[in-house]
């Protein structure tokens, strides 16, 4: 048997800790492969009451979660108070998202488990634990270097055969331009070509890349970008042996005909990546790091706090990510 996957609870007011006990409650008919989920089991019990959810919760061992799953929820439980107040967040309860996130990394990196999948968190609330990276990716790319050099993590939102990954992420469109580097571009799609092949097992990636600006700057008229950052990255990138093409003009690279033509697009900063996907699949498409040693994924969708406690949230985003973790892992214990 697989040993199990690793979710991390995320924040207690938003809808993660609902969609996770949905899910498990519903594991037969969605086919759920074993998983241990790092929370505190006296609050998921408390919110499975307060979802009507008739399921068993159990404190248990990493090793023990695959012998645990078919009967109750195996927790690897985090100590700390956390109360059941779905929509309202607490910088009380940090500590334990941090602590879940932490044991669920290194559960993966000691082998215990084969992938971690997380659900979403609300860094306003870390920030009072003591978090101090820009957002979760980065935090697990700290988690995940222990020491030794800290590699650049790469965002990728997939569905089906459309995925997209922004050069620059969190960063204010203001700054889009100063942050974008020949450096950032080569490692973004030298990444994306590793893990496409190693994770995904597409022999010879497509890649393409979009340009910043209107009509990828209409040589040099509408922004120099495209002609001193993006294309000498992209001559870098093919004489390394990397099958990638590009700039393209965003507005026309998105129409489906010209993206199947390719594995994964590049596009240079959040929205131009995401605002495509979402469009097509906001309810499906998953989250997946790539550039780190470990198999990362997490459903597309923020914390939703007015859906916490409801039970009205939907679970595909989520169940995706499990899915799609179990997928890439699978038979490689």
């Amino acid at each position: 048997m697989d040993k199990p996957l690793a979710i991390s609870m995320g924040e207690p007011a938003g809808i993660g800790p609902d969609l996770i006990l949905q899910l498990y409650e519903n594991r037969a008919k969605n086919e759920l492969p074993p998983f241990c989920l790092f929370g505190n089991a006296e609050f998921l019990q408390a919110r499975a009451k307060r979802l009507g959810l008739g399921l068993n919760i159990a404190s248990t061992s990493v090793a023990e979660a695959g012998k645990t799953f078919a009967d109750a929820l195996p927790v690897v439980s985090i100590a700390g108070l956390i109360s059941d107040s779905p929509g309202k967040a607490s910088a009380l309860t940090g500590k334990v998202v941090i602590g879940a996130i932490e044991q669920a990394v290194a559960a993966v990196q000691t082998g215990t488990c084969r992938a971690l999948v997380t659900a979403p968190i609300h860094k306003a609330a870390l920030y009072h634990a003591g978090f101090k990276h820009p957002g979760h990716t980065e935090f697990l790319a700290y988690l995940c270097a222990k020491g030794s050099k800290e590699r650049r993590p790469v965002m990728m939102l997939a569905h089906n055969d459309l995925r997209v990954i922004p050069v620059t992420i969190h960063t204010p469109i203001k700054d889009v331009p100063s942050q974008l580097t020949r450096a950032s571009i080569v490692e973004t799609v030298t990444a994306a070509h590793y893990d496409l092949r190693l994770r995904f097992g597409i022999g010879q990636p497509r890649i393409a890349v979009a340009g910043l600006n209107p009509h990828a700057g209409e040589s040099g008229n509408i922004g120099s970008e495209e002609t001193d950052i993006i294309g000498p990255a992209i001559d870098q990138l093919r004489y390394a042996g990397i099958n990638v093409e590009g700039p393209f003009p965003a507005d026309t690279l998105f129409y489906p005909r010209h993206w199947r033509r390719y594995d994964v697009i590049i596009a240079m900063y959040h929205d131009q990546a995401l605002i495509p996907i979402k469009t097509v699949a906001f309810e499906e498409a998953v989250n997946v790091t790539l550039g780190l040693p470990i198999v990362r994924t997490s459903p597309d969708h923020g914390t939703a706090f007015e859906l916490a406690g409801t039970g009205r949230g939907s679970t595909r985003s989520l169940l995706a990510a499990i899915r799609m973790a179990d997928e890439l892992t699978r038979g490689r214990d």
